[in-house]
């Protein structure tokens, strides 16, 4: 499933049970196409926003993305340690214990310069945006690697935030190019099913398919890497439960994003809809619907997770 496709499609993995098309269980991310279609629909859903601005920024974050995912590839993970992870019902490239390669920096620094220096040279970067830039551009890349190690952990302080924000969608260039590598026959769903089977990171969002194979099936997509797996509608990607589940939207808005609570753990988590806005992406949307999270936080429930892009906002 591309962000912003009109249907599924990919690197699938998954056959029909019975004669009967069974949801696919994972698709591997293209990265051609992941980080441009995030900046192609930030740009659509900027005009006229309330948060234009911020939204306008986003959008050539994820183009100077884009650019970064083009280098050449870091080495893939070996098949025997692919193996290892999936027998040991672990995720292959966990974020948290993954052994980086240097070149996730060199994404880094593409980004950086693209934002500073290449991308939109008439409309330059807000002062602030900039300035922390340039800082993260002279920091030494030991100094680098453990702001990386702390946004993967959890543990950014607050005063970091803003550096963290460019060192996210470095790290996301570098695992998306990474999970795409990944022998796609050789993977399965974890026990946790809130979870990336490929990164163990949680999800952004929700997609609910409209077309393809089924549509009507609900797929997560991770929050770093962007693979999207299949997960059961009606079921708290955080406890599992499914008896105290509703779905929240904004009155008068179009329905395509909408916030599922649950009562059990009081938490939430965001779907998003094809079959109202066939160009909905995952990270896009999220984005641009924060008045729901507001709504939803206002009213009691807690978000999931964080999506790592929201550090500066």
């Amino acid at each position: 499933m591309r962000q912003g496709g009109a249907a599924p499609s990919g690197k699938w993995r998954g056959q029909a049970v019975g004669g009967v098309a069974a949801p696919h269980p994972l698709v591997l991310p293209d990265p051609v196409t992941r980080f441009a279609n995030t900046a192609a629909r930030l740009e659509s859903l900027a005009a006229g926003h309330p948060m234009e601005d911020w939204l306008r920024f986003m959008a050539r974050l994820a183009r100077a993305q884009e650019v970064a995912a083009a280098l050449p590839l870091p080495p893939a993970v070996a098949s025997s340690l692919v193996e290892q992870a999936v027998d040991a019902r672990r995720p292959p490239i966990a974020a948290d214990d993954h052994r980086r390669d240097p070149a996730w920096q060199g994404a880094l620094v593409v980004i950086l310069d693209e934002l500073i220096d290449r991308l939109f040279p008439d409309a330059p970067l807000p002062d602030a945006a900039r300035r922390i830039a340039v800082g993260l551009r002279q920091a030494s890349r030991a100094e680098v690697d453990a702001l990386a190690d702390a946004f993967l952990t959890g543990r950014v302080p607050a005063e970091r935030a803003g550096e963290a924000l460019y060192v996210a969608a470095a790290l996301q260039v570098y695992f998306t190019r990474l999970a795409a590598s990944l022998p796609v026959e050789a993977l399965r769903l974890l026990p946790q099913r809130g979870l990336c089977p490929c990164c163990g990171s949680t999800p952004v969002a929700g997609l609910v398919t409209a077309s393809g194979r089924t549509p009507g099936t609900r797929y997560l997509t991770c929050s770093l890497c962007a693979t999207a797996w299949n997960h059961v509608r009606a079921v708290c990607i955080t406890c599992g439960e499914s008896r105290a589940l509703s779905l929240k939207a904004i009155e008068g808005g179009d329905d395509v994003a909408k916030a599922e609570t649950c009562d059990s753990c009081r938490t939430y988590s965001k779907t998003l809809y094809q079959a109202k806005d066939t160009k909905v992406d995952p990270v896009a949307d999220d984005l641009a619907t924060l008045a729901l999270d507001v709504l939803v936080t206002e009213a009691g429930w807690a978000r999931h997770a964080a999506n790592p892009l929201l550090m500066m906002q």
